[in-house]
C-alpha cells in the first residue's frame, strides 16, 4: 500500500481544516520525523496553485489527471469550493477511493458533498448540521437516522466532521490510520485541546 495521504484541495479551501492532521503525520512534538509512516501529498483540479480562503496559494503535488491510484487515504478539506462546479470532478475520485476500501475523510463543506453524492447513506455521520447535510443532500441523501450530533465521527473507513472540529477531525483519522500510539495521539489531542499551560501548570 502506498504511504500517500491526499489531500483534496478545491479553490478557496479553509487551510486550517488540514494543519493538526498534516502537522502529526509529518512530525512530532520535537522536530520533523525523519521516516514517518506516511506522507502528506496534495491533489488540486490542475497543477496550479490552488488559493485558500485566507489568501494563501498551495501548490499542489498532484492534478486530478496525475493523482496516483494507490495510496493511503484520501482527505476532503472543506471550503466554499465544494458548493461549485469544480467539485463534480470529486466524485468519481471518492466512487474510487470507497469502492477500495481506502480510508475517506470530509470536513465541513466536503461532509456536505459526501451527502450529495449519496456517500454517507450506510454510515454513520456527521457534518455541518443535519439540516445542511439534508439541503446539499436532497433525494440522494436518506441516511438521516445515521447523523450523529458530534464534532467528528468515525465509522468503518469514513470519517465526518464539522468545521470547528478539526482537532477532533485530525484525531478520528489518526487513530484510523494507526500513526502513533492510542496514548501518544490522545496526549497530541488534549495538548492542542486544553492548551500548555493547563496541561503544565505553572
Amino acid at each position: 500500500m502506498n504511504n500517500e495521504i491526499l489531500y483534496i484541495l478545491l479553490p478557496d479551501y479553509a487551510a486550517h481544516e488540514a494543519v493538526y492532521l498534516s502537522q502529526a503525520i509529518a512530525s512530532d512534538e520535537f522536530a520533523l520525523k525523519e521516516n514517518p509512516k506516511y506522507v502528506n501529498k496534495v491533489v488540486a483540479p490542475t497543477m496550479d496553485a490552488v488559493k485558500s480562503i485566507g489568501g494563501f496559494h498551495t501548490v499542489p503535488d498532484y492534478s486530478f489527471e496525475t493523482m496516483p491510484d494507490d495510496y493511503a487515504a484520501l482527505v476532503l478539506i472543506g471550503g466554499f469550493g465544494w458548493s461549485t462546479p469544480v467539485a463534480d470532478k470529486v466524485v468519481s475520485i471518492v466512487g474510487r477511493a470507497i469502492d477500495k476500501g481506502k480510508i475517506v475523510g470530509a470536513i465541513c463543506n466536503a461532509a456536505s458533498f459526501m451527502a450529495k453524492h449519496g456517500f454517507l447513506n450506510t454510515v454513520k455521520h456527521t457534518g455541518n448540521g443535519l439540516e445542511q447535510l439534508k439541503l446539499w443532500g436532497g433525494d440522494s441523501y436518506t441516511n438521516f437516522d445515521g447523523y450523529v450530533h458530534a464534532q467528528a465521527v468515525s465509522d468503518g473507513n469514513i470519517v465526518t466532521a464539522n468545521g470547528s472540529a478539526t482537532l477532533e477531525f485530525a484525531k478520528e483519522l489518526l487513530i484510523l490510520f494507526e500513526n502513533d500510539t492510542p496514548e501518544r495521539i490522545e496526549m497530541y489531542y488534549q495538548f492542542n485541546k486544553q492548551g500548555f499551560c493547563d496541561l503544565f501548570p505553572g
